[in-house]
This record gives structure tokens, sequence and C-alpha cells, in this order.
């Protein structure tokens, strides 16, 4: 079977609920996944917006949020997952809001798309050093042995 990922909060390509954006609690949706391969020994989790700043003209992808190292046995994320929270031996990376940690919907204008990308890797990435996106794809090279996406939707309501 291959590698899902979904919420509970919300369905592939349906709306992100307010609670989950800058609207309202900012706080990460939760997260569950199924069927890793038997040789994965880490996951990465990579939270982005290819929309921004407006889906009618993007000119960059916004990172929200960036999880590397979780341990193969987690099956998921909890609401409201905070860096105390995440599962030992997982590791940070830097969001565009240069911080650590989950930072939801904002989008200034439009209905923007937030994509939540699994990968299941074969290795341990280690201590990167909080790194950027580009610096975290970079050492997820040629070790990603499954991934799996889920997309949600939002635009602040006027």
């Amino acid at each position: 079977m291959a590698l899902t990922l979904t919420s509970s909060a919300f369905e592939n390509g349906q709306a992100i609920p307010r609670p989950y954006s800058c609207e309202g609690e900012d706080t990460s949706p939760p997260l569950s996944w199924q069927s890793l391969p038997g040789t994965t020994r880490s996951l990465v989790l990579i939270v982005d917006d290819p929309d921004a700043p407006d889906p009618k003209a993007p000119k960059m992808t916004w990172v929200h949020w960036l999880l590397y190292d979780l341990p193969p046995t987690t099956t998921g994320l909890p609401e409201h997952t905070t860096t105390e929270q995440l599962p030992p031996g997982t590791r940070e990376g830097i969001n565009d809001w240069h911080r650590t940690g989950y930072g939801g919907p904002c989008p200034p204008i439009g209905r923007h798309r937030y994509f939540f990308k699994l990968y299941a890797l074969d290795r341990l990435l280690g201590d990167l050093h909080n790194p950027s996106k580009a610096e975290l794809e970079n050492a997820m090279q040629g070790h990603i042995i499954a991934q799996a996406q889920l997309m949600g939707t939002y635009q602040k309501q006027r």
C-alpha cells in the first residue's frame, strides 16, 4: 500500500478550518499517516504555500513548517503540536517567519493552496542546525523512499 497523509480537520483539496490559520489560534492541524515502507529510518514534513503572495501572480513558495528526523514509529502529530510535544529525536527547520514551529495560513490576498508533504527516508539526516527548506531538501536527495501529500486551501475571511 502507498504512503498516505490525512487530517481529521480537513479533506484533501478542501478548506483548512480557521483555527489552524492566523485568523484563529494559529495551531497545527492533526495529521496522521500510514503505510510507511519497512526500510523507513526517518520522516520529513514540509508545509508550504506555492501561491505567495497572490495566487493570480505567485512570486514565491512560503514555508510554514519544517520537521525532520521524525521517528518511523510515529503515526501522526496531534492538533496544536508544539516543539515540546514533538516525538523524541524530531528536529526542526526554519520557516519563512524565520523561526521554528508551525505558522498557519495567512494569505494577504485570494485563496491559497497549502501543501503538507510527508517524506519517508532511508536514513536519519542528523543535526542540520535549523535548516531552511532548500537545505533540508538538499540533505534529503537520494534518500526518499516514499512520499505523500495533503493539500488544503485557505482564504482570509474579510
